[in-house]
């Protein structure tokens, strides 16, 4: 048999399923070239790729300043201190929690002036609770004040500043003088001579002679020569002894 020439072979093959064959490899050569082609659009510097990678950083950059940062926040307790350690504390503040607390009357001598009416030994205490023997009227009985061992004659001077409200001739007390200091306190000055200085309405001032000791009190009268004296805050008598310096 004749065999057919090249040409005519590759005719043929064109006619039949060779036309489909080469038809797909053009469209397969044609997808390639522009896959590679967009491909290094995406890739270049100024290509398509740049903006959407350019927000994507942006955004994230700005999500991670909106977090909120981690804080540790210390217990109640902690916090309380903290503030208490923080506060500026005054001069007063400070010497204050240094001090220990005292009682109404330590506190009362610590912040007035009072000073000793006169010069002499306490020969008998202030005593509202404890009851002593009275010689003078032979019983036993409380005490108001201060017994204060003077001469005769000595000058009795005021305790502190105020203002005479009473000069009065008490039939247990004798010649008696009451000096009002403000703020509820009174001082008493008893068994004094008549002769005395002050009259009510008087302004004294601590140390201002007032009278002198005398022997006026016959309720005391058993005992040496000596000034009765007493205190008392809002009419409650209260011991001296914490109030004199």
């Amino acid at each position: 048999m004749r065999q057919k020439p090249n040409q005519h072979k590759l005719g043929d093959f064109m006619e039949g399923k060779g036309f489909y064959i080469v038809l797909f490899l053009c469209v397969a050569a044609i997808g390639i070239s522009g896959y590679y082609l967009f491909s290094g659009l995406l890739g270049e510097p100024g290509g398509f790729g740049t903006e959407p990678s350019a927000v994507v950083s942006g955004q994230a950059a700005l999500e991670e300043d909106q977090k909120p940062t981690d804080q540790v926040t210390p217990p109640a307790d902690d916090q309380a201190t903290a503030a208490t350690d923080t506060q500026e504390k005054t001069p007063d503040q400070t010497e204050a929690a240094g001090q220990e607390k005292t009682n109404p009357d330590e506190e009362a001598a610590a912040s007035s002036a009072y000073v000793w009416p006169i010069e002499g030994n306490v020969d008998r205490d202030f005593s509202l609770e404890v009851f002593a023997y009275d010689a003078t009227m032979g019983d036993w009985r409380t005490h108001d004040g201060l017994d204060i061992a003077a001469e005769l004659g000595a000058p009795v001077a005021a305790c502190a500043k105020g203002t005479v409200t009473q000069v009065t001739t008490d039939d247990m007390m004798g010649v008696t003088v009451t000096i009002d200091h403000g703020q509820g306190m009174e001082s008493v000055y008893a068994n004094l001579a008549d002769a005395v200085n002050v009259q009510e309405g008087t302004e004294v001032e601590a140390g201002t002679v007032i009278g002198t000791v005398g022997t006026s009190a016959i309720s005391e009268s058993a005992g040496a020569s000596h000034l009765h004296f007493a205190m008392r805050e809002y009419g409650v008598s209260i011991d001296p002894l914490n109030y004199l310096h």
